[in-house]
């Protein structure tokens, strides 16, 4: 993707959703940081389905940790690999109230030194939480990042270099949200809808009928 087609490209998509929000469901940060967490390897859907009880009676590292592993292990259950995320966000909540007074600390480095938590989700929060214009590779938006030559990279780290190096200041903090839900439900893996896609003339994988001559 050409550097001068990167404004429209992102214009459109602002175009078509202006306010773009995280598909996981959370009422504060702490919510958000476990939904998270727990979304790792899963959909959102099915994080949604296990967090709109788990929140009900744990929506604070104090409540969760009183709620115990084995009640928390049984909310989560329909969730993939859910006694090892049960575990880590066991430890998250009590490190968060020996280290942060039970408050979600506004800090990368503070974040990924919870258990479970990696860049990606440290990302997700800083951004969605504290409106940090950070980028959150998931398989979304490394998929489409490469496929569309808006930032090519071998790692999910190359890929979240190169967005934040080519992506305009003014669509950074939400480009994330655009780019996974671009990914999600337009630029699928195994069969991208090019047909329907609104950024497709400024797409460098798109079919030539789908991608008109640039200016």
């Amino acid at each position: 993707m050409r550097k001068q087609d990167i404004s429209p490209f992102f214009a459109t998509l602002k175009a078509a959703n202006p306010q773009p929000e995280t598909e996981l469901e959370y009422t504060n940060t702490f919510e958000l940081l476990a939904a998270v967490l727990l979304s790792a390897q899963a959909t959102d859907v099915g994080v949604n389905k296990a967090t709109r009880r788990l929140f009900t009676v744990a929506n604070s590292p104090q409540r969760m940790l009183a709620l115990g592993l084995p009640a928390l292990t049984a909310h989560i259950r329909t969730i993939g690999l859910f006694r090892t995320k049960a575990q880590n966000l066991m430890e998250t909540c009590r490190l968060l109230i020996e280290r942060h007074d039970g408050i979600v600390p506004r800090s990368r480095d503070a974040l990924q030194a919870l258990p479970g938590v990696g860049r990606k989700t440290a990302n997700v929060v800083l951004n969605v939480a504290f409106g940090e214009p950070t980028m959150a590779v998931d398989t979304h938006i490394f998929r489409v990042a490469n496929r569309t030559g808006l930032a090519p990279g071998k790692t999910p780290l190359e890929v979240e270099l190169g967005l934040l190096e080519r992506v305009p200041a003014e669509y950074r903090v939400d480009a994330h949200h655009w780019l996974i839900l671009h990914g999600r439900y337009v630029c699928q893996a195994r069969r991208p809808l090019c047909a329907q896609c609104a950024v497709s003339r400024w797409c460098d994988s798109a079919a030539p009928e789908h991608s008109p001559t640039r200016p």
